[in-house]
């Protein structure tokens, strides 16, 4: 999977706060909370839930469907990527990487002492990271998904 932006976009957007609703949803369950529960009209901050370290924070938009699984979910074509360079990546993390000097969004494992980026779809093969020009660019912290346009 690429990134289609040529430059990553510093995150830093002004404070909006968004009504947070003192209720909580789960999968499979239908109809409404009780009017009874307490409403505590608070507000939920996106920057501070989604962008811990704002200076180190960057967004890029995801083209193509290296990331995307066989059951559909994953990383998906158009998803903005909100990437945290502050951060050291291990095993399992989802990284922005610099291959060969392109930018991929990959999926960061390590097996028998040797370092892979790998895609969540299947067709695409491993990248082994040994003996290769590569630099982790950031980790990727979490995907914004645009559902209903």
């Amino acid at each position: 999977m690429q990134l289609s932006d040529r430059h990553a976009m510093a995150i830093d957007p002004p404070r909006r706060e968004i009504p947070h609703a003192p209720f909580h949803v789960r999968a499979g369950l239908t109809g409404f909370p009780s009017p009874a529960q307490d409403y505590d009209g608070g507000s939920i901050d996106l920057n501070e839930q989604l962008i811990p370290h704002p200076t180190a924070t960057f967004m890029f938009t995801a083209r193509g469907d290296s990331m995307v699984r066989d059951d559909g979910a994953g990383i998906c074509e158009g998803d903005r990527l909100l990437v945290d360079r502050s951060l050291d990546a291990g095993h399992g993390d989802v990284v922005i990487a610099v291959v060969d000097g392109e930018l991929v969004v990959k999926e960061l494992r390590t097996r028998h002492g040797r370092p892979a980026l790998h895609s969540a779809n299947p067709a695409y093969t491993p990248i082994p990271l040994l003996d290769r020009d590569v630099q982790i660019w950031g980790v990727v912290t979490s995907i914004v998904r645009t559902i209903r346009r």
